[in-house]
């Protein structure tokens, strides 16, 4: 679902940790990585937005088969999409935070559009 960004992960792992971060992202509203796995967590938190945005059975079911938790999938469905309703894409927002001091890797903030 994502782009073709492999992060250094296997493809399952890579899957995991993306679905994982999804679901904070939208559970909590932002969440600091790295700016790679921002990138790639952006593209596929505006698909579960826009998906949010149809509001059908299925496509709750298309949700809860990517997000792990319930409730955010209630809250996605119930607060979040609704807020976009006027909005064409673009539902999140990467700001880059400079270097991590342990490697160096370029930090980043993700968070969701007000």
């Amino acid at each position: 679902m994502a782009g073709n960004r492999k992060l250094g992960r296997p493809t399952a792992h890579r899957i995991a940790m993306l679905r994982g971060m999804v679901t904070l992202l939208l559970e909590n509203g932002k969440i600091e990585t790295t700016y790679a796995r921002a990138k790639e967590l952006s593209a596929v938190a505006d698909k579960m937005i826009t998906l949010g945005k149809t509001n059908t059975l299925a496509s709750r079911r298309e949700a809860l088969g990517y997000i792990t938790k319930e409730d955010v999938v209630k809250k996605l469905f119930d607060e979040i999409a609704p807020k976009y309703a006027s909005r064409n894409g673009g539902y999140t927002q990467v700001y880059k935070l400079g270097p991590r001091r342990g490697d160096a890797a370029e930090m980043a903030l993700i968070k969701l559009v007000d």
